[in-house]
């Protein structure tokens, strides 16, 4: 791995304009062993394995005890999950991650987390959708309702696409199961209705004379990746977000949290981010000071709960990562027809998709890629007095982004607003020779008070390098020491900074875990 003296220190990059994106990687989905089941998999343990391995699964096989087996695999996300009988003994599953990670080729081994819906039940009250007053969505509609030229996805539990308010924004092919492993993502049971109220809120059919309006008119797609019972595994919500990056979802929401910290899980938004995705989470619902899981990576807008009055939710977790805010309390919206087609529900699940209905919003109307619009939708939320650790930036405002051009776009609150609206891009083309190589490059600010950067490297195929970034401390960053990481198991690395320090000049170092070939590294300030 990389050390703070390896590689050059440099000065100077060459100045150009517009970003490069990630390298796309092909799907690769594998599908699970027959009896498999949905859900939850607590005997399972995840390892990822660097894209410089001939074969993935054989990479793992070589460590697996035999009790044990190689139940599934990505090859996009590089990883394959390892199942014990449940009857395995905690040290038997921990000696094979101690085994398995000392392999070559394996960047991490860890437990297949359980994640689960963040939604609290309420009583139905009458049909006024008070919340969507409070984003000032009814006047961005005089510009635009959105369209099906943007896709949003929706990875959660089943949801009813057939659903008379639902329908015309599904097409004819809804999503996929993955908690299932088929086709079809509708829910399995009548209490299955998170996935669908989520859904409702942020793409329900708006003027068409039924129930209730959603956000944006958006192409909805489902990838059912928790059951009936609200849980799913670490490894199905990965596979998700994933074929959802693969679909071209413009648009991924999030409702769902637990599980902590995962490689897996930053591996997939990754990918979905460097293929283009806004990645739109809740904040969670603990009332803790700090954010949930996956709302808590790099990639992902995380998303705090206020009711229709503006005032916070006593449920919302809070905390630094958090960057916009939006009605998630008592929020009237589709549910599964046996429970009566509407209903209320509260939760971050319920904020998130109002606010990613929004960035759906801006995407139909100025065709902003995932960095500009994630930028817009803070610069033009709404500081109602909030901290910034309890509604980042601001309340999402639908007409404040549809009306205001991002190249324009400024005075958000807290937490990522402000500034003119401008960017800038720096680019950097170099090249490591091996696995014993690295660089270190400094990047000095164009801007006195940078609303975000965004730094991404794109690196060959068949080799694996990452990216590892100080922030207000002048040192050359590695791994295991570093303010920002991004070490998924190919070349392509993706790290965005909110609430940037430039108290001194930032530190970037590009280390090859494996492999050599030439990379680019683009570094885009927000004003």
């Amino acid at each position: 791995m990389s050390e703070n003296d390896r590689g050059m220190l440099r000065r100077g990059f060459l100045k150009t304009t517009g970003a490069a994106a990630g390298a796309a990687a092909a799907s690769g989905v594998v599908s699970a062993t027959p009896g498999r089941k949905p859900g939850p998999k607590k005997d399972e343990i995840v390892v990822g394995v660097s894209a410089a391995a001939d074969a993935l699964e054989k990479e793992v096989e070589a460590a697996v005890p035999g009790n044990a087996e190689v139940v599934h695999s990505n090859e996009s996300l590089r990883y394959a999950a390892v199942k014990f009988p449940s009857q395995a003994a905690d040290v038997a599953k921990e000696n094979f991650i101690d085994n398995v990670t000392k392999r070559e080729h394996v960047k991490y081994a860890e437990r297949n987390a359980t994640f689960e819906t963040l939604a609290t039940v309420n009583d139905p009250d009458e049909p006024n959708q008070s919340s969507l007053d409070l984003i000032n969505a009814r006047a961005a509609w005089d510009t635009t309702f959105g369209s099906s030229d943007v896709t949003l996805a929706v990875i959660d539990t089943g949801v009813q696409y057939s659903h008379p308010d639902l329908d015309g924004n599904f097409g004819s092919d809804p999503g996929e199961d993955f908690a299932d492993n088929d086709a079809d993502p509708a829910p399995d049971a009548t209490d299955e209705y998170h996935g669908t109220h989520v859904a409702g809120i942020a793409g329900a059919e708006t003027d068409n004379g039924t129930g209730v309006a959603g956000v944006s008119q958006s192409q909805l797609i489902s990838g059912r990746a928790l059951d009936e019972t609200g849980g799913g595994s670490l490894t199905d919500i990965a596979d998700a977000v994933q074929w959802a990056a693969d679909q071209g979802a413009d648009v991924i929401n999030m409702s769902l949290g637990g599980g902590g910290y995962t490689d897996t899980m930053k591996n997939a938004v990754s990918y979905a981010n460097n293929n283009g995705s806004t990645i739109v989470c809740a904040a969670g619902n603990d009332s803790a000071n700090s954010v949930s899981y996956p709302s808590a990576y790099s990639e992902c807008i995380s998303v705090s709960a206020v009711d229709a009055n503006g005032n916070l939710a006593s449920f919302t977790n809070t905390g630094d990562k958090v960057e916009v805010a939006a009605p998630g309390v008592d929020y009237l919206s589709t549910t599964t027809q046996g429970r009566g087609e509407y209903e209320r529900l509260s939760g971050t699940s319920m904020a998130s998709p109002c606010a990613a209905g929004v960035a759906a919003l801006i995407i139909d109307q100025w065709g902003t890629d995932n960095a500009t619009t994630r930028a817009h939708l803070k610069n033009t939320a709404v500081d109602t007095g909030l901290s910034d650790t309890e509604e980042g930036a601001g309340i999402v405002d639908a007409q404040a982004a549809v009306e205001t051009d991002p190249a324009n776009s400024g005075g958000g609150g807290g937490g990522g607003g402000g500034g003119g609206g401008g960017s800038t891009t720096t680019t950097v083309n170099d090249s490591l020779s091996s696995y014993a190589d690295s660089d270190c490059w400094t990047y000095a600010f164009e801007y006195s008070d940078p609303s975000q950067v965004v730094l991404e490297l794109s690196g060959p195929a068949g080799a694996d390098f990452d990216l590892f970034v100080n922030d207000g401390f002048a040192e050359c960053p590695s791994y295991g020491d570093a303010d920002y990481s991004s070490y998924t198991t190919d070349s392509q690395e993706t790290i965005t900074i909110d609430n940037v320090d430039t108290s001194t000049d930032l530190y970037v170092s590009v280390d090859s875990y494996s492999g050599s070939g030439d990379y680019t590294l683009d570094i885009t300030e927000y004003e």
